[in-house]
């Protein structure tokens, strides 16, 4: 059977119940598996791209010391000049956290290294600069993003009901949303039912890493350099900042058939091509690098879908359009009730 793009974007949603009464009804399963079949049957050759991109960890150990060097050179200025690091964080800082919150994104997928040990140190290693332990607690629940898409008890991607419910349809309210957007993602992490491993030998690995990375910039440099890196970190996710709009892009949609959206974008030089996401779904054991070489390669799978043109432009229209609202998401778990079901007998 030889799909394309146009019989994809009615794979992935049902018209359900309106977004302002709740999310997006569907009992149809993810799209993302059907497509990658597909592709293979199509272009075998797709699966000479899944492997691993060592040279990722080239970048990171170079943006992590561009960091620290910023950070110095913030703290030489002393906390009087905190202005000064916040307007470098969002202008600078921001842009190198979130090309390592990819790394980390990359690492989770073993995409770095062979095996996952040196994955998960190169993703330790690219969260140093965020000034918070994030990328073990990510690689633990961003799995059961893939593989329970859309499924409000598993997908921490999914808003809560309360966000959506308190911020999702006032502008003021999803304004102050995206700007916290970092806590509110914490926040979800209580609701998730199964088997998620949060707290680990990893976990406390990473922890330690961090803040003995924080105690040393703060020893070293002084408070401004410490709080440079943390405001380049609370920019990089949310804080009102363009980047801020790439988690409106991925999942958030204002077409009923279809359920993720890619950017493709001039920002994914210096985000790591974050903005091919349909095409990341598809395969997620693909490397950062060779996500465009995918699209290239299986073109009739892709153009055809829809995308969204500026994270700037997205993140004004998400705040101040009525239509999008904290609930314009696709929620499967009637889809997927069947499966949990059969595997809990």
């Amino acid at each position: 059977m030889n799909l394309h793009a146009s019989e994809f974007r009615g794979v992935g949603v049902d018209a359900g119940a309106p977004a302002a009464d709740g999310f997006l009804k569907t009992t149809v399963p993810r799209p993302h598996p059907i497509r990658r079949r597909a592709i293979l049957a199509a272009h075998p050759e797709v699966a000479q791209l899944v492997g691993y991109d060592p040279l990722t960890g080239v970048i990171t150990a170079a943006v992590v010391a561009l960091q620290v060097a910023i950070a110095a050179y913030m703290g030489s200025l002393g906390l009087g000049h905190w202005w000064v690091a916040l307007i470098i964080a969002f202008c600078v800082g921001a842009f190198a956290n979130h090309a390592m919150f990819v790394v980390i994104h990359d690492a989770c997928h073993n995409a770095i290294f062979k095996g996952p040990v040196w994955n998960k140190w190169a993703g330790i290693l690219a969260d140093l600069p965020n000034g918070v332990p994030t990328a073990m607690g990510f690689r633990y629940y961003h799995i059961k993003h893939h593989s329970h898409l859309g499924d409000y008890d598993y997908d921490a991607d999914l808003p809560s009901h309360w966000e959506a419910r308190t911020f999702g349809h006032s502008w003021y309210g999803k304004a102050t949303w995206m700007f916290f957007f970092a806590a509110f993602q914490l926040a979800r992490l209580g609701r998730l039912r199964g088997t998620v491993p949060m707290w680990g030998r990893w976990t406390f690995i990473n922890a330690a890493c961090v803040i003995l990375f924080d105690v040393a910039i703060l020893l070293a440099f002084g408070p401004n350099a410490l709080l440079y890196l943390l405001a380049s970190f609370w920019f990089s996710v949310g804080g009102l900042h363009p980047l801020g709009a790439r988690w409106v892009q991925e999942h958030f949609t204002d077409d009923p058939a279809q359920e993720t959206f890619d950017y493709y974008g001039p920002l994914n030089f210096v985000a790591l091509n974050i903005g091919y996401h349909n095409e990341h779904h598809d395969f997620p054991d693909i490397p950062w690098r060779r996500l465009p070489e995918l699209k290239r390669m299986a073109p009739e799978f892709y153009n055809g879908l829809k995308t969204h043109k500026s994270w700037a432009g997205l993140l004004v229209k998400f705040i101040f359009d009525p239509a999008y609202t904290l609930y314009t998401r696709v929620d499967r778990s009637a889809a997927n009730k069947p499966a949990a079901a059969k595997a809990g007998e």
